[in-house]
């Protein structure tokens, strides 16, 4: 039994570049269609949305001199090509799905709208929704936001490489513990880098809770479905 209907599952870019250092890792990308597949097949409506940062970040490219807007924009393209990639991907495992855009760009993605993706989500397409909010100064993490709250999403699923939010970055210090679930305010107060504050204060403001965990272990976004606590938890 799924424990969520509609979902907005978050994937990190940089992941999808796996053992690599830089780019798409077939592999990785195999394993993440398989994992949307299995919750596909529950019934659970899903969006999509897939970071850039395997390609290009534009808040790191304007610190070695590119114009931010520009940046911006490239890291949007960059987000596009992933959201292609998974799309090819989830197509290949015979997942009906649909890309849309928030810049128009036809016939690469259809133009993104709310009552489009919540119409394709009701027929069974898996909708990834590619290029942020289509404006610069904004990281994917607030286009995840701003897309789990207009789809009307129970949850947004955040997909990183470890298993929910800790005291601090438990690849830098071996002292650190997990939270099983916290606040949206203790994310504030404690200064965590869970996700950048205006995605934070978007999920608070507008009542969307949010599950962090690890989806580089295959199965597990199953495991999350079904309601077993593998992650943390955050919500008012």
């Amino acid at each position: 039994m799924a424990r969520f209907k509609r979902i907005l599952l978050k994937l990190s870019g940089e992941s999808l570049m796996g053992k690599q250092g830089y780019g798409i890792d077939p592999e990785r990308l195999g394993a993440y269609a398989r994992q949307i597949k299995e919750i596909h097949q529950m019934g659970v409506q899903i969006g999509i949305v897939i970071g850039g940062g395997n390609i290009f970040r534009g808040l790191s490219g304007a610190t070695k001199g590119f114009d931010r807007v520009k940046g911006d924009q490239m890291g949007m393209c960059a987000t596009v090509i992933n959201s292609l990639a998974l799309s090819s991907a989830l197509g290949a495992e015979g997942v009906k799905n649909k890309v849309l855009t928030a810049i128009r760009m036809e016939p690469i993605g259809e133009f993104f709208s709310k009552w489009k993706a919540i119409e394709a989500m009701e027929a069974g397409y898996v909708c990834i929704f590619s290029a942020g909010t289509g404006s610069p100064y904004f990281t994917t993490d607030t286009g995840s936001s701003l897309r789990g709250i207009e789809i009307e999403a129970d949850v947004m699923l955040k997909g990183t490489r470890v298993d929910g939010i800790y005291t601090a970055d438990p690849e830098k210090d071996p002292t650190a513990t997990k939270f099983d679930d916290i606040t949206y305010n203790e994310i504030l107060t404690r200064g965590l880098k869970v996700m950048d504050l205006t995605a934070v204060t978007m999920c608070n403001e507008n009542n969307l809770p949010i599950y962090v965990f690890n989806m580089d272990v295959e199965g597990n976004l199953k495991r999350v479905i079904e309601g077993e606590n593998i992650g943390t938890y955050v919500h008012s």
